[in-house]
């Protein structure tokens, strides 16, 4: 399917706004911004960009929308985001196009993506009904004391171009379920999946009676999600993105009292001991590192091996890395897409460049491909673990590989960056896989053992720790950030004794 064609089964082939609310759209006024297919380069489209009016628009709406949504009960919250799904569901093939077109995911993981946004709607839908708070012992006779949730009104979505849909949902469920209505500034790199998206949420909440409750801001400039941080409005923002960006924004957000939820860097290490199956190692490393041409924040970037282990499994990772077709991502033979633009595959010549500098050693890859689009060679390196390149995130598909003797040595390794995302180990030793996941082990918010670091389930709350922000969402209880906690004491008795025993008592 060609991309105008894709577009108009989609509905995007007609004028595109930069802000749209509820069941209406406007067209705004601040000039426009291009979108461009990274495989070749082509513009997509050109979207109109949201203004500082816009802005105002769509947050005023959401705001309105969160005072009604508040009162809907939760399970009917639930059954909108179930709607929601099966829109999605009907259109996952075409969506799943568009992000491969749009971002550079090879076919299977434009699809794997929408999938986890349906995924994420179940949770959510089962997670409507089950909202609860605590009922605790209280110390006063005659008197209940218990917790319960609120919702906090408007959540701000900010996401990054590498998953340009699952994050927004991941956020935008669980927060409608909770009752907030969302607003969403997407990445410029990736508006077009964002408003076919935005559509078939906002349609079904106008079907629904809850016009407003997600609203949609495009736009390339920075103004607008720095207002977003520093607008009192909106009681939590959630950003997906580096983690300089990531530490002003929670400045930002906690000098008005807001919270904040960060999802930024990784730079995550697989460690390989000296009793682990390089059957399992091998493919699982392979697409931690060249999956999504190594554009998660998950993806493999430091290869830790023991060294009785280190040329065996170097060997067997040139041999795959050879056999990796890299090209068209929407042929299902592609493994390895492009990269995002041509700022990506500068930074990614940038590294390749530092390590040749360090004297490191390129095993394999290590060249950008002539001809369109931002497509490089998959690229593993020998390397030490303090060189500054090896030490930073660069969003591309590099992997330094690096030996080690002792598994204390191996987790310091592993630790010693400022990020703490993923982290993984692969071995057979009990006592090595528990020291890993112990609380002397990976400083990381996710632990894998005999698994890799990239491709994390919607059942268990994602993220992690350090420069990586902190912040939790998808699954288990991470869908506390979007509500408040209310302690209730409520006394049924005729009497007012107070807590803890103190006396404070008034003669006639």
């Amino acid at each position: 399917m060609d991309s105008r064609r894709l577009l108009a089964e989609l509905r995007l082939d007609r004028a595109n706004p930069g802000a749209a609310f509820g069941d209406a759209v406007e067209v705004p006024g601040a000039g426009h911004f291009s979108t461009e297919n990274p495989a070749d380069g082509a513009v997509l489209a050109e979207i109109g960009r949201a203004s500082v009016y816009d802005y105002d628009h769509v947050i005023a709406a959401a705001t309105a929308a969160a005072a009604r949504l508040r009162a809907v009960p939760a399970p009917v919250r639930g059954e909108l985001v179930r709607r929601i799904a099966m829109r999605l569901r009907e259109r996952k093939e075409l969506l799943a196009t568009l992000v491969s077109l749009e971002v550079g995911k090879i076919r299977s993981e434009g699809a794997g993506e929408i999938q986890e946004m349906m995924d994420i709607a179940d949770f959510a839908v089962g997670l409507a009904r089950q909202f609860g708070g605590r009922t605790l012992a209280s110390e006063r006779p005659s008197h209940r004391l218990y917790e319960q949730w609120h919702p906090l009104g408007v959540a701000g979505v900010i996401t990054a171009f590498n998953f340009p849909a699952a994050v927004w949902a991941w956020n935008a469920f669980i927060a409608v379920v909770c009752g907030n209505a969302v607003v969403w500034k997407p990445s410029p790199k990736a508006p077009l999946v964002a408003l076919a998206v935005h559509r078939i949420a906002a349609a079904e909440a106008a079907a629904a009676g809850l016009p407003g409750i997600f609203g949609l801001l495009l736009s390339d400039e920075p103004v607008l999600g720095q207002r977003m941080a520093a607008d009192a409005r909106i009681a939590l923002l959630s950003f997906t993105g580096s983690s300089a960006v990531g530490r002003t924004v929670a400045q930002t957000v906690a000098a008005r009292f807001g919270r904040s939820l960060l999802e930024c860097s990784g730079n995550n290490a697989v460690i390989v001991a000296p009793d682990a199956d390089l059957a399992l190692v091998t493919p699982a490393v392979l697409f931690g590192a060249v999956g999504t041409a190594g554009q998660r924040c998950t993806s493999t970037r430091r290869l830790i091996v023991h060294e009785s282990l280190f040329e065996p499994l170097l060997a067997r990772l040139g041999h795959a890395y050879a056999r990796v077709r890299i090209g068209d991502p929407l042929d299902p033979a592609t493994l390895l897409g492009p990269l995002i633009d041509a700022h990506a595959r500068d930074l990614y010549r940038s590294a390749v460049g530092q390590v040749c500098a360090s004297g490191g050693e390129i095993v394999f890859g290590g060249r950008h491909l002539d001809g369109p689009g931002y497509f490089v060679q998959p690229t593993l390196v020998r390397a030490r673990p303090e060189w500054p390149v090896v030490q930073r995130e660069t969003f591309a598909p590099i992997l330094y590989a690096m030996p080690y003797r002792e598994l204390d040595e191996a987790i310091t390794i592993n630790n010693a960056v400022e990020q703490g995302l993923s982290s993984s180990i692969f071995t057979r030793d009990i006592a090595s896989a528990e020291a890993f996941v112990a609380a002397a082990g990976s400083d990381c918010g996710i632990a894998n053992v005999n698994c890799g670091t990239s491709g994390a389930e919607i059942g268990a709350a994602f993220g992690g720790e350090k420069a990586t922000g902190g912040g939790r969402e998808a699954g288990s209880d991470a869908w506390k950030a979007y509500m408040r906690r209310q302690a209730v004491t409520i006394n049924w008795g005729r009497e007012l004794p107070l807590a803890q025993g103190v006396q404070f008592d008034i003669q006639p």
